[in-house]
């Protein structure tokens, strides 16, 4: 505070200065990771009120989260005072829902619309299908609300979606043809409740200044100066509002960067920002390249790895930090094994360092890893939380199996039947359970018998149904009678229906609650594997899960291990970053692999997860991974070659003992099983595999290898060894591929045929 209130440029660097000072005419500022950008944009905005009297009226600033705006604004008042309060500062949302509550009569709205949320659009929508008698099963919510955000957030209107025979033909070939007379139903539903929903106070906004240039010329005048931060999260309705806006004055500084743009799924357009100088051929560029939240090594590493984007604004962040400790790279036989290496490690770091569990993060990239990770924090006595999710036990879809599970060793526990008696949807309401309820209590029956004989209870279809939900359930429980807990719990899962309703929804959460599923189904087949365990039914199992959720909510612990996907990360940093999962088909995801737009999307995610470590940063992969209840052989990420080796160690201490070396069949069977996507693949073959392994390749022993030799790469193909870097454990070579050009290679998990 006290810096902030002496001469605030004195505390900025060349660059930063300059993103400061230079307030007119268009300006970018391209902020690399740890560089301040935070500090340049609101000492930008306190300049311009202090050093050349802008009234706090006539600017714009536009951020992502609340949180970040408080932040800049509580911020500025340590410069100018209390005449900060008075900025047009907030989120895009909150700042164009105050401007169409003031023009709400130029759309046809009262001021006093209503603002419906996600779960208000999702009901609205399946009222819609309801009304429409169409298969719920195929319109389901979740996927028509996710298609007409994506439609509102291009600015395509109803109209325009009904008319456009290419968004018709997509529908068709997804059998869902009707898409567009719903969307323009739940459009014209919205405006006759007076309700908008979130994408709609951006679509209505640009609706509103297309339709009213006076309404747009009193905006343009009013705001002298408009700030967007995070600009690399923008989509087009964004852009384009901020852009008519700025269209007078041209005076529009945002501040972002492109390597950290890893949020296209929720419509971010990175060609706002790299192409941002073709909109403003006039533009101030400023980069902010000094990175000071990390070591050199951690920077640098970055550095390799983000190079390797074709689709980037150019740039070179450095940092004056001490080099820092090499990366750890540690090496599990089993996703189980990397938990518990994990949390050993960390316990190392807390007990040498004498570090709180607080400086410590796990990133991962999909919630279903966190299981893992979690039991093996638990049993380390180590506290952590998790970052926006629910711990994996209290996911939803886990608490739905587990409702099932409970239900099948205890017919009497009533709170997981309410749960799930209705779960899939079999036309079992509140109502029919109420009348059941009430019959068990006059006749002081258990509530199961009254259900075995529900006809002779509740009258129509609901009697029926409940006695059909109890003969499944009895189904079940001669399973578990005779199976172990992983045969009983897939049976339950398969048949129950759970698993096929989660698997045909394809939406983002739809896919993440599906493999949280295969995730718990996982961890049973781990539990029944354990050669010293002799209990191992289904109860034993929900046991062992009551007395790991039990316990106090680590959410509310302060000093906790963060646990956290990498997507909820940006923007944060910790001393010790663990980056887990590094396999192909996981990180990258096997979602992400099917053009180059979006491997270097996940490679940018890569980017994003590296650069959130400021004192140690540690890489972990699996050889083995549960998936879908079996155990698979997993390739190392090809992010991992992308790193330059001389910034990586192999953990010996912290890695698997089992020299593991799937050879022939491991490297043999991944790429089998690749084969699919050969076709798409070859086109971006600078970015993806490329090389077809010998038939019998298997990996040599490199310990004597040298200079000079020919080798084969499962993935660069045939070069020379040109040379050798002995440092033990950490022994590198230089390869020179025909293809695929120089590449130098950490011996220790680099697959090399000596010829």
């Amino acid at each position: 505070m006290a810096e902030a209130q002496a001469d605030y440029l004195e505390s900025l660097n060349p660059p930063q200065k300059e993103g400061v000072i230079n307030t007119e005419g268009p300006c970018m500022i391209i902020a690399g990771a740890g560089s301040g950008k935070t500090r340049v944009l609101t000492y930008r905005i306190a300049h311009l009120m202090k050093a050349h009297n802008v009234d706090p009226f006539n600017i714009l600033a536009l951020t992502f989260t609340n949180k970040a705006a408080k932040e800049m604004q509580h911020r500025i008042e340590s410069v100018v005072g209390h005449d900060a309060k008075n900025l047009w500062m907030g989120t895009f949302h909150s700042v164009f829902a105050r401007i169409l509550r003031a023009e709400a009569s130029r759309l046809g709205y009262p001021s006093n619309f209503t603002i419906y949320d996600t779960d208000d659009s999702k009901s609205l929508i399946k009222l819609i299908v309801k009304e429409f008698n169409l298969d719920d099963k195929v319109y389901k919510p979740n996927i028509i609300y996710n298609r007409i955000s994506g439609a509102k957030n291009r600015l395509v209107s109803w109209r325009e979606y009904l008319n456009n025979p290419i968004y018709y033909e997509d529908d068709k070939m997804n059998m869902r043809p009707e898409m567009g007379r719903l969307y323009q139903a739940y459009s014209e539903r919205c405006f006759a409740a007076d309700a908008m929903d979130f994408d709609d106070l951006l679509f209505n906004t640009n609706i509103l200044f297309q339709e009213n240039p006076d309404v747009l010329n009193k905006y343009q005048q009013r705001f002298h100066h408009v700030m967007i931060d995070e600009f690399q999260d923008t989509n087009i309705s964004q852009y384009m509002i901020a852009k008519r806006l700025a269209a007078v004055r041209q005076n529009i500084c945002v501040v972002g960067d492109d390597a950290q743009s890893i949020y296209a799924f929720r419509g971010a357009d990175i060609q706002n920002i790299l192409n941002f100088e073709k909109d403003y051929p006039d533009l101030k560029m400023i980069r902010l390249e000094q990175n000071y939240r990390s070591t050199k090594t951690i920077v640098n590493a970055a550095n390799s790895v983000i190079n390797k984007n074709t689709a980037q604004l150019k740039k070179s962040v450095w940092t004056q930090n001490s080099e820092g400790e090499l990366i750890d790279l540690i090496k599990a036989t089993s996703d189980n094994e990397e938990g518990k290496l994990i949390a050993s490690s960390i316990f190392e770091n807390k007990m040498q360092n004498q570090v709180p569990n607080k400086d410590f993060a796990i990133l991962y990239r999909t919630n279903s890893q966190s299981r893992a990770m979690e039991e093996a924090l638990r049993r380390n006595n180590i506290k952590y939380r998790i970052v926006g999710g629910l711990s994996f036990y209290q996911r939803r879809e886990i608490k739905d199996l587990l409702a099932y599970f409970r239900y099948v060793v205890n017919p009497n526990d009533e709170q997981a039947m309410r749960r799930i008696i209705n779960l899939p949807k079999r036309g079992i309401g509140p109502g029919t359970i109420n009348k059941m309820v009430v019959a068990a209590a006059e006749s002081q029956t258990p509530l199961w018998e009254i259900m075995e004989k529900a006809t002779s209870h509740v009258g129509g279809k609901g009697g029926t149904q409940v006695e059909n939900f109890v003969a499944l359930i009895k189904s079940f429980r001669l399973t578990n009678e005779k199976k172990d807990a992983y045969d009983t719990a897939s049976q339950i899962a398969k048949t129950s229906g759970l698993l096929k309703e989660l698997y045909e929804d394809k939406t983002i959460e739809g896919m993440n609650r599906y493999e949280n599923t295969q995730e718990l189904l996982n961890a049973i087949k781990e539990f029944t594997e354990q050669p010293d365990r002799e209990d191992k039914s289904l109860g034993a199992f929900l046991q062992d899960v009551a007395l790991l959720t039990d316990e106090d909510r680590s959410e509310k612990t302060e000093d906790a291990v963060t646990l956290m996907t990498i997507h909820m990360a940006k923007g944060l940093e910790f001393e010790y970053v663990y980056i887990v999962g590094l396999e192909e088909d996981l990180f990258p995801s096997q979602m992400m692999l099917s053009s180059r737009a979006d491997l270097e999307e996940e490679r940018r995610l890569f980017y994003v997860a590296i650069t959130r470590a400021k004192k140690k940063l540690s890489f972990s992969y699996a050889l083995n991974r549960y998936r879908f209840g079996r155990l698979k052989n997993c390739e190392p990420s090809r992010f991992l070659e992308e790193v330059d080796p001389e910034f990586i160690k192999v953990n010996r201490k912290f890695s698997s003992s089992d020299p593991v070396s799937p050879g022939v069949n491991y490297v043999t069977k991944n790429f089998v099983n690749n084969l699919k996507k050969e076709t798409t693949k070859k086109k971006f073959a600078n970015q993806l595999i490329n090389h077809t392994p010998s038939p019998d390749f298997e990996p040599s022993d490199t310990t004597n290898l040298e200079v000079g030799m020919k080798v084969e790469h499962p993935k660069f193909g045939f070069g020379e060894v040109s040379a050798i870097d002995e440092q033990g454990a950490n022994k590198k070579a230089k390869v020179d591929f025909e293809k695929a050009g120089e590449k130098t290679l950490l011996l220790s998990f680099a697959k090399l045929r000596i010829l």
